[in-house]
């Protein structure tokens, strides 16, 4: 069922907490991280005796942090705002969608090295890229949140009651725009946290890929479903990307 999408956010929200927590620990006492994740270090090619070429341990605690933020977000408008219809998804992508929010969050603890940090103090290592990426990451967040009340309050009264799982044709805010605006968000959530990295961050932006191809399909399915369905739908609305897609 669709609702089950909200496992994947319970799922993201312990494990992502658990990655938060213990880089935190790591960071607070200027020790090392757990032995077992400078294993997962070594599998996956990063070098134990790295250095700390920049804001790398800042960076990607701040990253943590906004995922672990934003998985929070999305358990909640799951259990208190969306109203999901009646359909499915495959076994094969709910597997995928747990597994995936394991993964990214590994990402992001991995592209920190596994030494001490030499005794630097968090407070100085803040740039200006991290304040755009966490601007950036409110103000997405933000928007999404909305989309997404909207959505959910096409199958309520405005008593809050819900009365159907049907689709209809969203309008107001981003949707004058795009079919899927709240795909859109999600898409410049994951580029502020690039931008917190730093923008220089490879693995980073393969991971801002994924999420645009994934976004970019769900969204041109659902465009193509309100074409066909409602014959008076706004021409001028793209499918994810404002004036472009």
């Amino acid at each position: 069922p669709y609702r089950w999408f909200t496992h994947f956010y319970v799922v993201s929200v312990l494990w992502n907490g658990f990655l938060l927590i213990s880089l935190l620990r790591a960071e607070l006492f200027r020790g090392s991280l757990p032995s077992w994740i400078q294993q997962v270090h070594y599998a996956l090619g990063r070098d134990s005796q790295s250095e700390d070429t920049g804001n790398e341990h800042f960076s990607a605690l701040l990253v943590l942090l906004l995922l672990w933020l934003h998985s929070c977000q999305r358990l909640a408008e799951c259990l208190w705002t969306s109203v999901f219809s009646n359909g499915v998804i495959h076994i094969v992508q709910y597997c995928f969608g747990l597994a995936y929010y394991v993964a990214v969050g590994s990402t992001v603890l991995c592209q920190v090295p596994t030494n001490s940090r030499n005794g630097k103090e968090l407070s100085v290592q803040i740039s200006w890229y991290h304040i755009v990426g966490v601007v950036m990451y409110i103000w997405a967040s933000l928007h999404q949140h909305k989309c997404l009340v909207i959505l959910a309050n096409l199958r309520k009264t405005k008593s809050g009651q819900v009365v159907s799982q049907s689709h209809t044709v969203p309008s107001g805010h981003w949707f004058e725009r795009v079919s899927c605006p709240h795909y859109f968000a999600e898409l410049l959530i994951y580029v502020s946290m690039a931008i917190t990295f730093g923008f220089h961050n490879v693995t980073w932006w393969c991971v801002v890929m994924y999420v645009l191809f994934n976004q970019a399909l769900a969204a041109a399915l659902c465009h193509e479903f309100y074409q066909k369905n409602f014959s008076s739908y706004p021409k001028h609305r793209k499918a994810l990307i404002p004036f472009v897609f």
